[in-house]
């Protein structure tokens, strides 16, 4: 059995006509993941006992002749910041090695619900604090496509099992671009969806305003059932949507002539041609396809970094304060008073990128700073959602690079932040606007890297976003 090449459909399929059990399909999977991870370092850590539990089930339920769900025996992977009943949450950090989490996140609990089989945690950046996968405590990622590169981040590892095979989707969660980015980069699907449409209970806090949870799938369609497998109002979590959740699949066979597709002329300025061609390519396609393309202007972007940065590295200040040595963390050894303690708990806990952020959003928060740094950042992200309200006045959807250049080498910026700061320059807006975008891939560069290409939709209009990638995809 191939793990590789499954779908969705094809599992489906294989369970129906008895040509495999969920049993069957689950050991091949945890077989296959422990001998391809030493390659990646994607996963931190398997789970044979809850994989096979819920693949038994799966089979129990398929021969008493009911509905197994939508996800039935479907390998998943789920990126260590989202929490897991019994099995250890590390959020890719020292200071939660031995944490197992009391209950299961929302999207769990959906995603085992319809069926989905758990493989185990994929590794991330430290607290999803990074571009490329590098800060985690647990050593760095490898892109699977070639792996002297980064596979992005900060869900690398969710990104590099999908693309490596050893699982057919999986789960990441995204603040600036951290489904979008690893996508692009390890060539998979990776949608991040409007705030608000997938719970957030149970997702670790990086940036409240800003974290979602969201997909990476090898095609769309499986993209666009799990998305609608976890999506959905959740009394947990106050900021959860009660927008109803369409089906998602029903939707992608339907065309895309006639749609409005705008291209910021401030993403396309400055990018590289290696990045540009396949591009520019993937747009020629749309167009084919029968797609109205034309230029608008986002006018703020240029100001989304910065203001980006001042937010979540404020939010991030206030979140990870509670990890401290006295709940639940691990705890220095080497202190004699309390506040020894809390100071060489933390400083020996985080590294180095959570210290960077923990300490610039202490300071924008800082009496007297407040409103010179924080208060103007959400004046501007107000600016950013308001241009992108003004153009979907005029068009369906933005057209857009999810970065400015392609998978880089391990270890070729982490010596310098603001270098890995702006690979997140084009992914960064649509997280500050909270409306759902995706990376589908659309070529590679000269030296075979993948190549993504940004979908960003209206609120809530993710059915419009799926509907131009299956089309797209279709045209590969």
């Amino acid at each position: 059995m191939d793990i590789s090449s499954l779908t969705i459909d094809i599992i489906r399929d294989g369970l129906r006509s008895r040509r495999f059990s969920a049993v069957e399909l689950a050991s091949e999977a945890l077989r296959f993941a422990e001998a391809e991870n030493p390659k990646t370092n994607a996963y931190l850590r398997l789970a044979p006992e809850r994989a096979l539990g819920a693949a038994r089930a799966v089979d129990e339920r398929i021969a008493r002749g009911e509905d197994a769900g939508p996800l039935a025996g479907v390998p998943v992977a789920v990126k260590d910041v989202i929490l897991t009943k019994g099995f250890t949450t590390t959020c890719g950090s020292k200071l939660l090695a031995n944490y197992v989490p009391p209950y299961n996140a929302t999207a769990i609990e959906r995603l085992e619900a319809a069926g989905g089989v758990i493989l185990g945690k994929t590794n991330c950046d430290e607290f999803a604090m990074g571009s490329s996968n590098e800060n985690s405590a647990f050593g760095p990622v490898r892109n699977p496509v070639a792996l002297d590169r980064v596979p992005g981040g900060s869900s690398g590892g969710s990104a590099a099992v999908v693309a490596q095979g050893t699982a057919v989707v999986s789960l990441g969660s995204d603040t600036g671009g951290s489904i979008r980015q690893p996508a692009s980069f390890c060539g998979v699907v990776g949608v991040t969806p409007t705030y608000g449409r997938v719970s957030r209970y149970g997702l670790t806090a990086f940036a409240s305003s800003l974290d979602h949870i969201g997909p990476f799938a090898r095609n769309v369609k499986d993209a666009a059932t799990l998305l609608g497998v976890i999506a959905g109002r959740d009394v947990r979590d106050a900021t959860s949507a009660e927008t109803p959740v369409p089906d998602y699949s029903a939707g992608l066979g339907a065309g895309v002539k006639g749609l409005r597709l705008g291209l910021p002329r401030e993403y396309f300025k400055d990018l590289t041609p290696e990045t540009g061609a396949p591009l520019g390519r993937a747009v020629d396609a749309l167009q084919r396809l029968g797609c109205d393309v034309r230029d608008i202007s986002l006018p703020n972007t240029e100001y989304a970094i910065a203001s980006y940065y001042i937010i979540a590295t404020a939010e991030a200040s206030s979140n990870l304060a509670r990890y401290d040595g006295v709940r639940y963390t691990s705890r220095s050894e080497h202190s004699e008073t309390l506040s020894d303690m809390y100071r060489n708990t933390r400083g020996e806990g985080f590294g180095a990128e959570c210290k960077r952020r923990i300490m610039l959003g202490t300071y924008v928060l800082s009496s007297g700073y407040y409103d010179a740094y924080y208060l103007k950042a959400q004046k501007v992200r107000a600016l950013v959602a308001r241009d992108f309200a003004r153009a979907f006045e005029e068009v369906d959807a933005v057209i857009a690079p999810v970065s400015p250049f392609p998978a880089f080498k391990l270890g070729e910026k982490v010596d310098d932040p603001i270098a890995m700061y702006l690979s997140d320059i084009y992914t960064i807006t649509g997280s500050l606007a909270g409306i759902p975008c995706m990376s589908v891939p659309c070529g590679e560069t000269p030296d075979g890297l993948p190549v993504g290409m940004q979908i960003l939709t209206k609120h809530f209009d993710e059915a419009t976003m799926f509907r131009i990638a299956a089309a797209f995809e279709q045209t590969a």
